[in-house]
């Protein structure tokens, strides 16, 4: 069988194309079987309120489409330029690669990639944030 596998903790709780699913007092499995489904983890989402820095801003837009949340077109300008307001500052080559990765996936419309390849992206702000003097 072919798809994602999700495996949730007891009352862990996802979104799957806009609807919220609440797990049982046990721990349960998943197999999602229909391709481009929208799921969100809802303990990885970000709070309106943490999207404060460069990065988590680009993630959260890619989190509004992958919610139904926010227009898919709207939201594919806004990551692309985003993205491309990233590459200027995250010039290495792991950090272009995820950008790249993140930048097809935007123009593909998987806005669940997108985010996968952004996410990556947030330990390597949060260590550039932790050395640049306030």
């Amino acid at each position: 069988m072919t798809g994602l596998v999700l495996k949730l903790a007891p009352r862990e709780r996802i979104l799957i194309n806009g609807a919220v699913i609440e797990n049982g007092n046990r721990r349960g499995r998943l197999n999602i079987v229909t391709p481009g489904a929208n799921i969100l983890r809802l303990r990885d989402a970000l709070h309106p309120d943490e999207a404060d820095t460069p990065v988590r801003r680009v993630c959260y837009i890619a989190q509004l489409a992958l919610s139904g949340d926010a227009p898919p077109a709207e939201a594919r300008q806004q990551l692309l330029r985003g993205i491309e307001q990233l590459s200027q500052v995250l010039t290495d080559g792991d950090s272009a690669a995820q950008l790249n990765a993140a930048s097809r996936a935007v123009m593909e419309l998987q806005f669940y990639q997108a985010l996968k390849a952004l996410r990556t992206l947030l330990p390597r702000e949060d260590r550039l944030f932790a050395v640049t003097p306030k």
